[in-house]
Order: structure tokens, then C-alpha cells, then sequence
């Protein structure tokens, strides 16, 4: 039996030993430790495609949905993307002590305002195996030590990513211990380290909705909510039909497993009747399940009945729910109540309309005639993400390298007493 307390313990005073060092680092070292990461991921990918076999093979044998599996899946393509993600952090900008502003006061006292990393920065995710390499990279570049808990689905390829990781950092002459894998996938772990405030600086929990409201039920430590997407397309009764529906298809089939894509459709009723059948026809070419309230039966007898559970359901799977609402007060309202925060989207040739929209959604992201697959760190021009925020305090929308700082003030005197 596993004593849960000391095996924690070890992780996180290696963490906080290794905190000074990354912290204090040059970029150029930092840089160097992701090139050489990159260097290191491409030279061993057919030892990463045989590891990554294995937990695929056994999440198959587990009977995992295909979505599930297809999150667990490193092919060329996806190693390409990490490797790349990898080399586009070494040229985004440097925010480690970096100076934000300088107030010099009339007596003389200097006072400036820094930007300094976290500290410990734990995630916890699930299925994607890239998160490793990813979550390591923007850690390493942001200056933040980290503890990586991945799930049991996919532990021998974050295991051997982890070590490639290790080397790295300790070739660029950092502490190799600045990254460390948590390779113990029993709950329990993930339940302790949730409640770990004596090294954990913050908690970012990558996922399933299952895996956010557990976390931030139990936390102790400071928690971001990242990635539950229960997203909605308003199709207003203005709307291009084409347009529409080659939104949504790119919004739902490009990458349904992922936070960003679309699960809920909201149909003016003024256009319901001809667009319905037009959106079921598209999605029953593409493979996606439509479920619809009982109007879109009658308009349409082979989309399925959903009922009131679907309506807050993120299918993360080619399944697509759809309501027929009156106007876009009753569509603001919908997604005022089922929303997860994370995107939404007017299809509308209504300036007006689209302004109310936009203002009224309280998400992170909000569209206007445009997918909600464009949420995401790379497409808004960061160069990389740790996750999507989905809450108010500390960061909003895709946390890029600027959101993992916080502040430190620094104040100049030269023998300064305050009268």
C-alpha cells in the first residue's frame, strides 16, 4: 500500500527545490531546453509510436469510445504539431522578469512593477498524450516548475515523453526536476495532490467535465477551469443557409472530441422548417447523430428525441443536439443556462442582431458567423496555450505564455522612511 503523503511529498520538494533555479534562468537556456526537446521527440518517434500502441491497444481492449481513443492516438501529424509548438515558444516573447511599468515617486523612490512566474504549477489530464510535451514546453519557456498527472489511459506515452522532457532540461543545464510526471495513476494521487497548498501554486485540470467539477470541488489549491465546451450556433433567421451549415460542419466534424467544438444548434423559427432537414441531411452525410426537441422530430422524423440531460451534455463525439427557439432572447436565454462559458456563435446577416449577440453571451469566446473551432492559444496568435479558461480571475479564454505570470513589485529607496 502505497503511503500517499510521502509520495507526494517527494515530487513536490524537488518542485519547490527546483523553483529558484528555473525561475532565475536565461531565456537562452530555457530556449535551448526546447530545442532540444524538439530534437529529441523527432529522433525517437518510432520508439514513441511503439509506446503509444500499447496504450491505445489497451484502451481498445477496455472498450473506450473512438473519441477517446482518437485523443490517445500519436501519428507523424501530431508529433509534427508538437515538435513545432516545441519551436514556436523559442520565439515568442520573453516575459520572465520582465519589467511591466516603473513609477518614480517625487522624493526619489524607484517603484517597479515585474512580471514573475508562478511557481509550481500542477495539471491534471486526461487521454491526450501531447498535453505532456505541450503543458512541459510553455512551463519551461514561462520560467514555472511543474507536476504533470496524466491518466491511466495514456501512462506509458506521457511516461516516456516525461523522460525525454527530463533530458532536455538537464542537457540545457537546468534541473531536470522542473518537469515531473506523477506516474502513479491511482485516484487517490490525484485527489492529495488537489489538496497539496503546501507546494502547489496553482492547479489547472485539463478535460472531461467529470474531471473540472472533480477538481474543483476538492481543491484546495487555487484552481483554473479549463476545457468543459458546451458550445452553441444560434442560426438567426437572417442567416446564410450555406454558410451556416459549413460552420457548423467544420465547428462539429473537424475535431469533435475537442472543448471547442459545437454541441448544441439553436434554429430561428422562422427558418426552421427548411433548415432543419438541410442541417440533418449534412450531418447524416457526415456520420453525426442529430438528437432535437420535439418540434425538430415533427420536422424531421429520423433525428432523435433528446431529452433535458442532453441539453447539458458535452458529447465531445460525433452527436449534435438541436432546439428551435423564437428569436434570439429565447437563444441568449438558452445559452445563459446550459453554457459551459466556453464559445458560442450567431450565423446572421443582422448587424444588429449580431451586436446584441455578442455583448450579451457571458463566454469566453463569441462568434459572429465563424466556427468556434478558431478557440484556441495558436489561432488567436499566441503561439501556444496551456488551456481555455473558462472562468473570470486570473485569465479568460486561451491562457498563452503571458498568463502564466504573476507580479512582484520592486521598490527602490535610498534610506526612504514613510511620514
Amino acid at each position: 500500500m502505497i503511503d500517499t503523503n510521502a509520495y507526494l511529498q517527494a515530487y513536490g520538494k524537488r518542485a519547490k527545490a527546483a523553483v529558484p533555479s528555473l525561475a532565475n534562468s536565461s531565456a537562452d537556456k530555457r530556449n535551448d531546453a526546447l530545442k532540444f526537446l524538439a530534437e529529441i521527440i523527432e529522433g525517437n518517434k518510432q520508439e514513441i509510436y511503439a509506446v503509444n500502441k500499447l496504450d491505445v491497444d489497451y484502451a481498445m481492449q477496455k472498450g473506450l469510445s473512438s473519441s477517446m481513443i482518437d485523443r490517445l492516438v500519436l501519428n507523424e501529424k501530431r508529433i509534427k504539431e508538437m515538435t513545432n509548438g516545441l519551436l514556436q515558444l523559442v520565439n515568442l516573447q520573453e516575459y520572465c522578469n520582465h519589467t511591466e511599468s516603473v513609477y518614480k515617486r517625487d522624493d526619489g523612490l524607484v517603484i517597479e512593477k515585474i512580471l514573475v512566474p508562478l511557481g509550481v504549477i500542477a495539471i491534471i489530464y486526461e487521454s491526450r498524450p501531447n498535453v505532456t510535451a505541450d503543458a512541459a514546453g510553455l512551463c519551461i519557456k514561462s520560467g514555472n516548475v511543474c507536476i504533470l498527472r496524466g491518466g491511466s489511459e495514456a501512462i506509458n506515452t506521457n511516461k516516456l515523453l516525461a523522460k525525454y522532457v527530463s533530458q532536455a532540461l538537464e542537457k540545457a543545464g537546468l534541473d531536470g526536476n522542473s518537469v515531473q510526471l506523477i506516474d502513479n495513476t491511482d485516484r487517490e494521487i490525484a485527489n492529495a495532490l488537489m489538496r497539496s497548498t503546501e507546494f502547489i501554486d496553482l492547479l489547472i485540470p485539463r478535460g472531461s467535465a467529470g474531471l473540472i467539477n472533480a477538481v474543483t470541488k476538492n481543491a484546495k489549491v487555487p484552481v483554473i477551469q479549463t476545457g468543459a465546451g458546451n458550445c452553441h450556433i444560434y442560426v438567426e433567421k437572417t442567416a446564410d443557409f450555406n454558410m451556416a451549415l459549413d460552420i457548423i460542419e467544420n465547428a462539429k466534424i473537424q475535431k469533435p472530441s475537442a472543448c471547442n467544438s459545437v454541441e448544441k444548434i439553436l434554429v430561428d423559427r422562422e427558418i426552421a422548417n427548411e433548415f432543419v432537414p438541410q442541417l440533418y441531411a449534412r450531418m447524416k452525410h457526415d456520420g453525426v447523430a442529430v438528437k432535437g426537441d420535439c418540434e425538430c422530430v415533427n420536422i424531421c422524423k429520423d433525428i432523435a428525441p433528446a431529452d433535458e440531460e442532453d441539453w447539458y451534455r458535452e458529447y465531445n463525439d460525433f452527436i449534435l443536439a438541436v432546439k428551435i427557439v423564437d428569436g434570439i432572447d429565447e437563444a441568449l436565454e438558452r445559452i445563459a443556462k446550459y453554457s459551459t462559458k466556453h464559445s458560442e456563435a450567431i450565423i446572421t446577416a443582422d448587424d444588429e442582431k449580431a451586436q446584441k449577440f455578442l455583448q450579451s453571451v457571458d463566454s469566453a469566446e463569441v462568434y459572429h458567423n465563424a466556427s468556434t473551432r478558431f478557440s484556441d492559444g495558436f489561432e488567436f496568435g499566441m503561439g501556444a496555450e496551456i488551456g481555455i479558461s473558462t472562468q473570470k480571475l486570473h485569465a479568460r479564454g486561451p491562457m498563452g505564455l503571458r498568463e502564466l505570470y504573476t507580479t512582484k513589485y520592486i521598490v527602490k529607496g535610498t534610506g526612504h522612511i514613510r511620514k
